[in-house]
Parts: C-alpha cells; sequence; structure tokens
C-alpha cells in the first residue's frame, strides 16, 4: 500500500513539473486569427519598436489590404536588414504586428486598442477612411499616431493631431477628372461608388462640382461590396437613363467587375474612376485595356518610373511576384518617414516629437525610397503630392499628371 502511495505522490510530482516546464516555454500568441508579424528578435545591445497595422485581410478588399501590408513589411525588411536605425545611440529594429480588421470600423477601433496596450505601438497604420475615423477617436489621449492611408479630407479636418494623412486628397481629381470625361462623352453622368463612407463622400464631392460645370446626375446608386457580387441590375437600371459618364469605384477587382459588367450590357461611354481602385490593376483583373477605354484614375506607379523608385519597382515585383501599387508605394515610404522623424526628434515613442519632425523626416529620407517626389507635409499633417492623373487612350495608359505638363 505505501509503495503504491509512493509511486502515485511521484507520478503526479511529475505531471506538475511537466506542465510547469510547458507553461515556461510557451511563446505568447495573438488572441486573434488574422495577426501577423514579422517576429523581430533583438539582438544584446538592440531594441525593438512595434509597428501596428489594422486593414482588410480578408474579404472583398484583401487583395487591396494585403498591397497595403506589402510595402509596409518590404520596408520593415529592408531596414531590419540593413542593420536597423540608431536613436539617442542606440539601435533600433521594427516589429511590424498586423490585425485584420475585415475594412470594418469596429473591428479597426478594437485592434487599434489591443495594439497599443499588447504591442506598445507608437504608429498604426489604417488603410481606410471608416477605420481612421473610428480610431481618431481615441488615439491622442492613448498617444499614438495613426498612419492614415485615405485620400478623404475630412480625416485632417478633424483637428487630430497625431494623424498623418498619406495620399493626396480626392478632391484635388474631382475637376480634372470631370473636364475630360465631359470633354471626351458628355455630361450625363450615373453615380455607382462603393456604399462605404469612403464612397459616400468621394460622391457627395463630386456632384455639386459636376452640375457646377454643367454636367447632370442622371442616376445615383451605391454597391456594398461586401454583399453584391453579381452587379447585373444596379447597373441595368443606370444604364436605362442613358448616362455618358460613370463614376465607380472601391478596391480594384470589384471595381473590375462592375465595368465589365457595364460593357457588357452595351456601355460605349466613358469611366471616371475614384482613386481606391488603380488602372493598372482593373486592367490586369479584365485582361487588357479593351474594356476600360475612356477611363480617367489615378496614374498608376508602375507608369510613372524615375530614379528614384525604379529599384523599389523591381524589387516587389521579384519578392511579390506583381507589380507594386500606389499603396504599396505610398506605405513603404511612409514607414521610412517615420523612421528618420524618429531620429530626428531623439526618441520612438513620443508621438509628439516624431509628429513635429515630420517634415525633417522627409528630407532625410534616402533618395532611392523616394517612391513619390513628396514636396512637403502639410501644416494639416498630410503629405503633398503634386496631380497624379491618367487616362486610358488607344488602348494605352497615358500620363496627364502635372509633372507630364
Amino acid at each position: 500500500m505505501y509503495q503504491l502511495k509512493k509511486g502515485f505522490l511521484y507520478t503526479v510530482l511529475l505531471l506538475m513539473i511537466l506542465v510547469v516546464a510547458a507553461c515556461s516555454n510557451t511563446t505568447s500568441q495573438p488572441a486573434e486569427s488574422g495577426t501577423k508579424d514579422t517576429d523581430t528578435k533583438a539582438e544584446e545591445g538592440e531594441k525593438v519598436v512595434n509597428i501596428g497595422y489594422s486593414g482588410p485581410l480578408s474579404g472583398p478588399a484583401a487583395y487591396y489590404g494585403e498591397n497595403t501590408l506589402g510595402g509596409l513589411k518590404m520596408a520593415v525588411d529592408e531596414i531590419n536588414e540593413s542593420g536597423g536605425f540608431e536613436v539617442n545611440g542606440a539601435t533600433h529594429k521594427l516589429n511590424l504586428v498586423s490585425l485584420d480588421d475585415k475594412y470594418l470600423p469596429n473591428e479597426t477601433g478594437s485592434n487599434a486598442k489591443r495594439l497599443v496596450q499588447e504591442n506598445k505601438t507608437p504608429i498604426i497604420f489604417v488603410p481606410h477612411s471608416g477605420g481612421i475615423f473610428a480610431t481618431q477617436v481615441f488615439n491622442m489621449q492613448d498617444k499614438f499616431i495613426i498612419g492614415a492611408y485615405s485620400s478623404e479630407p475630412k480625416i485632417n479636418e478633424q483637428g487630430n493631431k497625431l494623424t498623418l494623412r498619406i495620399p493626396p486628397k480626392y478632391d484635388a481629381y474631382i475637376k480634372p477628372f470631370s473636364e475630360y470625361q465631359m470633354e471626351r462623352f458628355g455630361k450625363k453622368i450615373a453615380m455607382l461608388p462603393t456604399s462605404s463612407q469612403y464612397g459616400k463622400d468621394w460622391a457627395e464631392t463630386l456632384e455639386p462640382k459636376w452640375k457646377e460645370m454643367g454636367g447632370e446626375v442622371v442616376y445615383k446608386g451605391s454597391i456594398d461590396f461586401s454583399k453584391d457580387t453579381d452587379f447585373f441590375t444596379i447597373v441595368t437600371n443606370a444604364l436605362k437613363e442613358k448616362p455618358d459618364v460613370m463614376f465607380v469605384g472601391g478596391p480594384s477587382e470589384p471595381t473590375a467587375l462592375v465595368i465589365k459588367q457595364a460593357r457588357q450590357l452595351g456601355f460605349k461611354g466613358g469611366f471616371l474612376i475614384m482613386d481606391q481602385a488603380k488602372l493598372d490593376e482593373i486592367e490586369a483583373v479584365l485582361g487588357g485595356p479593351e474594356m476600360i477605354e475612356g477611363s480617367v484614375g489615378v496614374l498608376p506607379l508602375i507608369n510613372s518610373k524615375y530614379e528614384g523608385n525604379e529599384k523599389f519597382i523591381a524589387d516587389y515585383a521579384a519578392e511579390n511576384g506583381k507589380n507594386p501599387g500606389s499603396e504599396a508605394g505610398y506605405h513603404y515610404q511612409a514607414m521610412y518617414l517615420f523612421v528618420e522623424a524618429m531620429k530626428a526628434a531623439g526618441s520612438v515613442d513620443d508621438s509628439e516629437a516624431i509628429m513635429a519632425n515630420l517634415q525633417k523626416g522627409l528630407e532625410a529620407i534616402p533618395a532611392d525610397k523616394m517612391i513619390y517626389e513628396i514636396e512637403k507635409v502639410e501644416e494639416d499633417g498630410g503629405l503633398y503630392t503634386p496631380l497624379r492623373m491618367a487616362v486610358v487612350e488607344d488602348g494605352k495608359i497615358v500620363n496627364q499628371s502635372t509633372e507630364a505638363k
């Protein structure tokens, strides 16, 4: 009996030791699916700065989300592989922690809270206006910077001093895009943008300007790309009003399918494409430029090569098997901008000091990391890039940007 008890006690003790050992060797894992990070390991004498990201990595906008994340990841990897960067005599490396928000603003807010609390991220990149607005509610209180990838002008009208708008504001596109379409096709427009807040704001800005220029809005609608996959009914209803131009946009892939549906139903006019959708990505989905003849949109990065961005374009294509879009290019450059601003500020976690040194950071970005010729950081907290515009004529994407005139 004694031997039996003794054996039992040894067994229990052994199990307890194994459990404790297992717990001590367990690496903390994210609580939700959809989390990715670069798993950067600090070597002796180095420190790690966590950089946050919340964007759509699943659902209909996943392609868009992966493009934004791809540019960030490439910059982080390059900076780390080069040995990191020095601030106040200490070497720092970056660790990118990304969460899927499925393009839902409430998910973005939750993700941002989690990133700050669990990872102490001084910067969180958010690539859609709904998520940016949701995060602006508390980012100043929680003292982190929003790397805002959206052209929505209202982002910089909130008085939020810890938000950097990365791409140009879309209101700069309204007049030149409209002039081109009116001159080439006519003044009657049907509006079928994405139903997101971003799409609604774009439409509300375009409509009065179109009318002011002598145009007529013959159809107003929107498409919920998170739910709709067949656009036959809404496109048919729009075409009944005989528009000369169709205003479309949202993520590139579903936007391409709307264009395809319109062409199949006999539409011969032009497409005014909001800046989220990219001409080269739409062309790739449709298998050629025929269906987007007469379109006007933002100039694709691949159609604007120069000495400063050629290496990035080639390296990105080699690593990802596709050309980079503007989302990848702007996020790549923004990451270098923030690193240079940290160096100028002498801090990797003082958000106000980093924001105050963005202009110095912009001026210090290495020439081969300047994917876009961004001229300055505006007083409202946005990056200023000259007009980037392209049209599709005779089967080719033609540069109509400020730089080309």
